[in-house]
């Protein structure tokens, strides 16, 4: 029998036993969309950038081990194939195809005999346990008055709005704000179809401008994924709506412009859920209202638009709490001056919850949202047609507590984000 046989230190009498911890790991993480294994390793595949097809040894004794892993969770977007190369399968013939589709699976082969062939000893999932500490304090910024601002509000981490201080940048209305890096963040874009891109480093400060990547443009949705990622998806643009996204790396650098499945659309709504997935809600193109959703994967791909519950609307808040959990807040439909009195909950799979009325505050449209104090949230400014400098906290558990605050200058078309893990 094939293996690696483990140090008999204490010189014990009796059989040696292959031993699986024994198994020789090859260091090098595979990431090429072909590979060939040897028995008696164990490898790391990374399917970040493509699938992978795995080629088995052509031949095999009883009890030779190979075990695969996924590397960066993400075998269920680019999945990984075996190619048993001439032996049998859990007693199937290399005609058949056997494919791995699930985030952070892991496989240990063992090989029986030549009935058999190749058989899993195990094929485990495992929970992506680790959260990046959430953060503690927020800033809203920039927005719409009776002019464009730069004003922004700090939030610390018991949720209490500071006065206004006057900003950095270009005063502007329509941009967004995101969480990236772990505790920084990131606001960008914004009216005229602008690329203008402001960080926000951990102690709330805004820098000044620079040029961003992608085509410019207002009013996009804003979402954390991947733990420390962000992107910005969607919008207006000169001439009409947008459905392509651009990724934000962990230095706050914007990529140029990836084409994102889903309907073209603008006022539309992103947040993070889960452990490491973000969701887009709702929006408009024209006077068509959707209540559909996509989901971004831990690598930020943009899926096509699902079934959504709840009603149809644009201009909403998306505000994360709790641990994984999140919800969209308010928004108004085509002709409507009123703000809608709706929020929906999202569940830790990405699950959109039907209407139900937030009872608490007063609805408007055109707000920002961040999370704060680790496990909170936070819903600023916004019109209900009239701009309002309203704030209202949103407990751990989801519930919207009533105005309060009511600090700095009241407006709207403003963004909204979450920087520092220090309280």
């Amino acid at each position: 029998m094939s293996g690696t046989i483990q140090n008999n230190i204490s010189n014990q009498s009796g059989s040696i036993a292959v031993a699986p911890a024994g198994l020789n790991w090859v260091s090098d993480v595979v990431t090429s969309s072909t590979v060939t294994v040897v028995s008696g390793n164990g490898y790391w595949i990374n399917t970040t950038s493509n699938a992978c097809t795995i080629t088995l040894p052509a031949s095999a004794e009883a009890g030779d081990n190979i075990i695969i892993v996924d590397y960066a969770r993400t075998w269920n977007t680019n999945n990984v194939i075996l190619d048993s190369n001439g032996l049998n399968f859990q007693g199937n013939d290399d005609t058949y195809t056997v494919k791995y589709t699930t985030s952070g699976q892991s496989v240990n082969l063992i090989y029986s005999d030549s009935t058999k062939g190749w058989v899993p000893l195990e094929d485990d999932v495992v929970a992506n346990k680790p959260f990046i500490p959430a953060t503690q304090k927020a800033i809203f910024a920039f927005g719409y008055s009776s002019a464009n601002v730069n004003t922004k509000n700090l939030v610390n981490s018991s949720g209490v709005v500071a006065a206004d201080a006057t900003g950095v940048g270009t005063a502007r209305s329509g941009c967004r704000g995101v969480s990236y890096g772990g505790d920084k963040a990131i606001i960008s874009w914004g009216g005229g179809y602008v690329t203008t891109t402001n960080l926000v480093n951990n102690a709330g400060v805004v820098a000044a401008n620079a040029g961003g990547a992608g085509t410019g443009r207002q009013s996009p949705a804003a979402a954390q994924y991947g733990g420390n990622l962000a992107l910005f998806a969607f919008g207006q643009i000169d001439g009409g709506l947008t459905a392509v996204s651009n990724l934000v790396n962990t230095s706050g650098v914007i990529s140029s412009d990836v084409t994102a499945s889903g309907t073209t659309k603008t006022e539309t709504a992103g947040v993070q859920y889960g452990a490491d997935l973000a969701i887009i809600y709702s929006g408009s193109a024209g006077d068509t209202m959707y209540n559909h959703r996509n989901l971004i994967s831990n690598v930020g791909v943009v899926a096509a638009d699902a079934t959504g519950a709840g009603t149809a609307r644009r201009s909403l808040a998306g505000v994360a709490y709790g641990t994984g959990l999140a919800a969209f807040v308010w928004g108004n439909a085509d002709g409507a001056d009123a703000p809608l009195d709706i929020m929906n909950l999202v569940n830790f799979t990405g699950v959109v919850a039907a209407d139900s009325a937030v009872a608490a505050g007063s609805q408007r449209s055109n707000l920002a949202a961040a999370r704060y104090g680790g496990d909170k949230g936070i819903i600023g400014f916004g019109n209900d047609p009239t701009n309002r400098a309203y704030q209202n906290k949103v407990s751990n558990t989801g519930v919207v507590a009533a105005n309060a605050g009511n600090t700095g200058t009241a407006r709207r078309d403003l963004a909204g984000a979450g920087f520092s893990q220090s309280a």
